[in-house]
């Protein structure tokens, strides 16, 4: 492990001379600077670990330099100490203010000074320790949900595949009995579709551009996601629709909104479980909501009263193929819902109801020139 690397900045050189030799006695490596623009310069040739800065310099102050390296985010995590002749109360505010992590009066003590360095290099220390170990939690999620993924698709490919093979075994068993035929024959292009479907789906996860926008209304919006889950999945049954915003329009993207709200309302009436009872209630409603980020969106809810949210997949409901339906070809709805509608600036989550069941909530910005470039 390299030695600690702390600046020291002084326009006293006899001050800087003393915290240098002290330091260094206890392997710590020290540069100096003896004013604001020299420590500037300093910090961006060699970003060091910590910084012991004087408040009262010429030209350039403590509390300024300390107010710049704030500013960058570059350097804005690196911890200032700062040492100062002023022991008011309203010296050391004004200190901590600006970002400062402690505060050395002077005359200096060195004893007191390498104990202060010691505890922040510690603190130090211990953040890397942390942002490795996320860096590393992350890669980690990654691979599994890389694992996750390719298991999944050889799961429903293969599953697939055997449908289809079966299917055609059963045409060629009778051949001679043309209803039959166009029977499995369309069992068979329906297994073909969802193996399309899948390989689509796929192919969303790794789009991260911003897809083209245009101006949409929101009741259009909605009847079309409707339309599509009816369609798609077969569903004659009504969706109860609350839309006080029948007259809000907004830049996004037809296509992928509509196939959200579809997937959402998938999962709304897949909740109620493989019973064929009667009624499903769905709720569509929508209101205004301020973001503090990206300030006005339109939250669409789709809430349902089916089986509520399964603790066992609680926390990993929008990882692909988490699922606890057994059909063939499911596990993606949600992952990609929820990818399509962030590459649009806006959300998807999860919340029980109190009364039973779940209410997924889609967020949408009304001002997409807000959301940050997508790489």
């Amino acid at each position: 492990m390299s030695a600690p690397h702390i600046l020291v900045v002084d326009d006293q050189p006899v001050n800087v001379q003393l915290l240098k030799r002290k330091l260094e006695r206890e392997s710590i490596r020290v540069t100096t600077a003896a004013s604001g623009a020299e420590a500037l310069e300093s910090v961006r040739a060699a970003r060091p670990d910590l910084i012991l800065l004087d408040v009262m310099m010429p030209d350039m102050d403590g509390l300024e330099v300390c107010s710049r390296l704030q500013a960058d985010e570059q350097t804005r995590g690196i911890p200032v100490i700062f040492i100062t002749a002023r022991t008011g109360k309203e010296s050391r505010i004004e200190g901590l203010s600006v970002g400062a992590v402690d505060y050395i009066t002077k005359p200096i003590d060195l004893d007191e000074t390498l104990a202060r360095v010691q505890t922040q290099l510690r603190f130090v220390a211990i953040n890397r320790q942390v942002v490795e170990l996320t860096r590393r939690l992350e890669e980690s999620r990654k691979a599994a949900t890389i694992g996750a993924v390719t298991q999944g698709i050889a799961h429903n490919l293969n599953n697939l595949l055997g449908v289809v093979i079966g299917y055609l075994e059963l045409v060629k068993a009778y051949h001679d009995k043309p209803e039959q035929v166009k029977k499995n024959a369309q069992h068979v292009e329906e297994a073909v579709q969802r193996i399309v479907a899948i390989i689509k789906q796929l192919s969303t996860l790794v789009v991260k551009s911003r897809p083209p926008a245009m101006k949409a209304g929101l009741q259009r919006l909605i009847d079309g996601g409707v339309n599509r889950f009816q369609h798609d999945h077969r569903v004659s049954a009504p969706i109860a629709i609350e839309n006080p915003l029948t007259d809000l329009s907004f830049d996004t993207n037809y296509e992928i909104f509509e196939d959200v709200l579809s997937k959402v309302l998938a999962n709304a009436w897949e909740s109620y479980g493989h019973k064929r009872t009667e009624p499903r209630p769905i709720t569509i409603s929508t209101r205004l909501v301020e973001s503090t980020d990206y300030g006005k969106q339109v939250e669409v809810r789709v809430a349902d009263r089916g089986r509520g949210l399964d603790p066992d997949v609680r926390d990993k409901a929008f990882e692909p193929f988490v699922s606890t339906k057994n059909t063939v070809g499911v596990g993606m709805g949600l992952t990609v819902a929820r990818h399509a509608l962030r590459n649009l600036g806006g959300e998807v989550t999860l919340v029980d109801n109190i009364d039973g069941g779940t209410t997924a909530i889609l967020t949408h910005p009304l001002d997409l020139s807000r959301m940050p470039v997508l790489s």
